[in-house]
């Protein structure tokens, strides 16, 4: 089972977060990355200095959630224990990479913010985090490279223990950690979850 190294605090989010993004078929790192940016529980409410407030687990602020009332989704449901609010984060961040201008990671920083210095923040910080859940969902699960045609798959490594593995901030698993500046020069790209088995 590649959960068994997670402390408990993080299980849901993590599987949410991966399941949410098979089901929408967008990067799981972006969505994993995205979720603890975000760092909400379940029945939380913070408040902004605007006076609206972020709501659950996936912090989704009662502005946005107000355009959404049309569909029957309200606060409440998105500040709810279980996957919804991923679900429903996930979706959102399928929308701003296939709708949104600009390249990859503004688009997903757009969930966030669409204001440039708010975005930029906050793309700068997702990256990083998505470049070590990368690497700890390729250790654990057939990945392949989203923006190569005929990508080949990855296949997991063994998984580390706990003690390599630190959490939140998941450190990178491999042999040679990346730093911020060695994914960046290496072309580093989202990975996508591959859900059929390898021949």
């Amino acid at each position: 089972m590649p959960f068994v190294d997670l402390p408990p605090q993080l299980q849901e989010r993590v599987v949410c977060s991966i399941s949410a993004a098979v089901k929408y078929a967008v990067p799981a790192n972006i969505v994993l990355a995205v979720a603890e940016k975000e760092a909400g529980k379940p029945g939380q409410w913070v408040r902004n200095s605007n006076g609206t407030h972020d709501v659950g687990p996936m912090q989704f602020n009662t502005s946005y959630l107000s355009d959404l009332a049309r569909y029957g989704i309200t606060a409440d449901d998105v500040a709810a224990a279980g996957c919804y609010a991923f679900d429903l984060a996930a979706w959102r961040i399928r929308g701003h990479l296939k709708n949104d201008k600009g390249d990859l990671w503004t688009k997903a920083a757009n969930y966030h913010s669409r204001t440039p210095r708010y975005n930029a923040v906050y793309r700068s910080d997702l990256r990083v985090k998505a470049a070590k859940w990368a690497d700890w969902l390729e250790a654990r699960f057939v990945t392949v490279d989203v923006t190569k045609a005929g990508a080949v798959r990855s296949m997991p490594a063994t998984p580390v223990s706990v003690q390599a593995t630190r959490f939140p901030a998941v450190a990178a698993v491999d042999a040679k950690p990346r730093t911020r500046a060695a994914w960046e020069i290496s072309g580093y790209v989202p990975r996508q979850l591959i859900r059929s088995a390898i021949p």
